[in-house]
């Protein structure tokens, strides 16, 4: 099975900067990948194929390489929340909202991050959860709180309480 990641260029960029990421990845999921303008990834198990494209898609969407190799396991998913359905189409509201979610010098992510277990990242457009399906589900909730007008301190205690 062959299968095309579309990543921003500036990603794209990165991968093909350090061969040893997509060696790493082919080497962990059986599969060889070749990076050009989007990243082509093939494999004779569909399901590796499927799953190393998903760690692609995240590292695409900001995370950080070994952050991004957590979605081999079967066990973590990886939710994406897109700005434009809480800001429209606002230039200013989506910045205004990302620095919310990130708070006050990365507290607000950080806690969110600590409190569900999860990575977190704000990248773009939108704001990528990587975790166990549960956790990823609370994160979630509170980012939503957050780009819905809630106080921090009010997603802080909902962390606390429901987490």
């Amino acid at each position: 099975m062959i299968d095309i990641v579309l990543m921003p260029e500036e990603r794209v960029e990165l991968l093909k900067a350090d061969r040893r990421m997509t060696q790493k990845l082919e080497d962990l999921s059986n599969t060889r990948i070749k990076v050009e303008k989007g990243v082509v990834v093939e494999g004779d198990d569909v399901v590796s194929v499927l799953r190393t494209k998903e760690v692609l898609k995240a590292f695409g969407r900001g995370f950080s390489f070994e952050d991004a190799l957590s979605l081999l396991d079967e066990e973590c998913v990886m939710d994406m929340i897109n700005l434009k359905d809480f800001a429209g189409k606002s230039r200013k509201r989506q910045v205004l909202l990302k620095g919310r979610v990130i708070g006050t010098e990365g507290r607000m992510k950080e806690l969110i991050q600590r409190h569900t277990n999860t990575k977190v990242a704000v990248y773009g457009k939108t704001i990528c959860i990587i975790g166990k399906w549960k956790d990823v589900q609370d994160a979630k909730k509170a980012v939503e709180m957050l780009l819905s007008g809630c106080q921090h301190n009010t997603v802080y205690k909902f962390l606390e309480r429901e987490v």
